[in-house]
């Protein structure tokens, strides 16, 4: 999992922030779930509402949102993700290689090729 928050989504770099935050309290998934599940009012208010929803520190996630190192991990997903032409999310890769057709069908096709090549 690598983060790609797209400019075009105002509220997507702070939202991946905050997952970030709260996976310092073992919390990454579940927030991950309710940032998504909110995407379309996310704030600063409601990130607050989804952190306290999921029992964290409160303290230690205001905290961990102004950490460097978190900003720092965000930055080197963006350019791991410009390197290899990532254009929008989600983008999956198997092997280093660029899943285009996204459907179960396409991931079956794409690991047994792989898995062909390694026998």
């Amino acid at each position: 999992m690598k983060h790609f928050p797209l400019a075009m989504h105002s509220y997507a770099r702070k939202a991946a922030i905050a997952a970030l935050a709260a996976h310092k309290q073992g919390k990454f998934w579940e927030m991950h779930e309710k940032l998504f599940a909110s995407q379309k009012e996310l704030n600063d208010a409601k990130v607050e509402t989804l952190a306290r929803d999921l029992g964290l520190d409160m303290a230690r996630f205001n905290r961990d949102l102004k950490d460097p190192a978190i900003a720092a991990l965000i930055d080197r997903d963006l350019s791991n993700g410009r390197q290899v032409k990532v254009q929008g999310t989600p983008s999956i890769f198997v092997n280093g290689k660029l899943l285009n057709q996204r459907s179960l069908q396409g991931f079956q096709q794409v690991i047994e090729a792989e898995l062909r090549k390694n026998k």
